[in-house]
Order: C-alpha cells, then structure tokens, then sequence
C-alpha cells in the first residue's frame, strides 16, 4: 500500500470526519473510497467520449427516429 501526506485544510477535515462517523467508517477509509469513486468517474467519462467520437451519428438519430435499426 503506497503512503502519501495529505494536507486538508481544517474546514474540509472537519467535513470528512463528520461524513465518516455517518458512515461509520475510517477517515481513511473515507478518503480512499472518495478518491476512488472520482478516479471512477474520471475514466468512466472519458471512456464515454471515447465512445462518442467513433459513433455513427447518422444511425442514431435513425434509431431515435424509428426506433430500430434499418
């Protein structure tokens, strides 16, 4: 497991620990799971306009026409 010191300021700690005890977990715990959901989100994002470059726009304003595929 990697180690990094992280510097908050002291509203945003005081945030994350009330958050945490709500959700009865670790601050750390907390942080990684909120990295991880971002990260997540990130590449999900990214993936999708990945995606919607390579689409036929053509067929689907086809498919949002009749809704099937000719």
């Amino acid at each position: 497991m990697s180690q990094y010191p992280l510097r908050l300021p002291e509203s945003l700690m005081r945030a994350t620990k009330r958050a945490a005890k709500a959700d009865k977990t670790s601050i750390n715990q907390f942080i990684i799971t909120a990295i991880a959901e971002k990260v997540a989100a990130l590449e999900t994002e990214a993936m999708l306009e990945k995606r919607a470059i390579m689409a036929d726009k053509t067929r689907f304003l086809k498919l949002l026409d009749n809704g099937k595929e000719d």
